[in-house]
């Protein structure tokens, strides 16, 4: 008896069921059809990175330590062969393992055309050069960044203060910017700064 029971309930569950997927399919049926919406499959999550992280970051520039005394020289100029460039004391100084072997004054490029601060190597000398893109004499030219190089200017002697360069670095005194270029060296460090 128990198994009637039983087997009573599993008819009248399943008759449940069949009546409840009867009336829906009735119902489907009388509504109006309308085509099935899926929902959408989820789009595999995009990373976006931001471009500064995708590319190499630059090194932040070391703060400029300088070493105590009136000329402002950056203490990493005293180790080595160096043009030590103070962009702030208008000064080119030649340094060879913290000895100054010459100084001289110094103009810059102007807002359009500045001279680029940083470390670099003297990588090419030029005893009577002349500008390609400028068409005016460098003489004595010791190129460090690109077109940028240290040489003397006739303008800056007659001028002064009240002209600026392309970018280069311009010296005054014919006689300091012609004994530098005889002691500097291919490879010889520039540090160009201002502090």
């Amino acid at each position: 008896m128990g198994i009637l029971r039983k087997l009573g309930a599993t008819t009248t569950a399943v008759a449940m069921l069949g009546v409840g997927v009867l009336t829906a399919a009735t119902a489907a049926e009388a509504a109006p059809v309308a085509k099935a919406v899926t929902a959408p499959k989820a789009a595999p999550k995009t990373v976006v990175t931001p471009m500064a992280a995708t590319k190499k970051a630059k090194p932040k520039a070391k703060k400029t330590v300088l070493v105590p005394g009136r000329r402002h020289i950056a203490k990493q100029c005293m180790t080595g062969r160096y043009l030590c460039i103070n962009k702030k004391t208008r000064k080119v100084m030649f340094i060879v393992n913290g000895r100054l072997l010459a100084e001289g004054d110094a103009r810059f490029g102007g807002s359009r055309t500045p001279s680029r601060q940083g470390t670099f190597k003297v990588y090419r000398k030029s005893k009577n050069h002349r500008s390609s893109i400028y068409k005016t004499p460098m003489p004595y030219a010791m190129f460090y960044s690109g077109g940028q190089a240290v040489h003397y200017s006739p303008d800056f002697k007659a001028r002064g203060y009240n002209g600026s360069s392309h970018g280069c670095t311009n010296m005054r005194d014919k006689k300091k910017v012609a004994w530098i270029f005889s002691k500097v060296k291919i490879g010889d460090k520039v540090l160009v700064y201002n502090a």
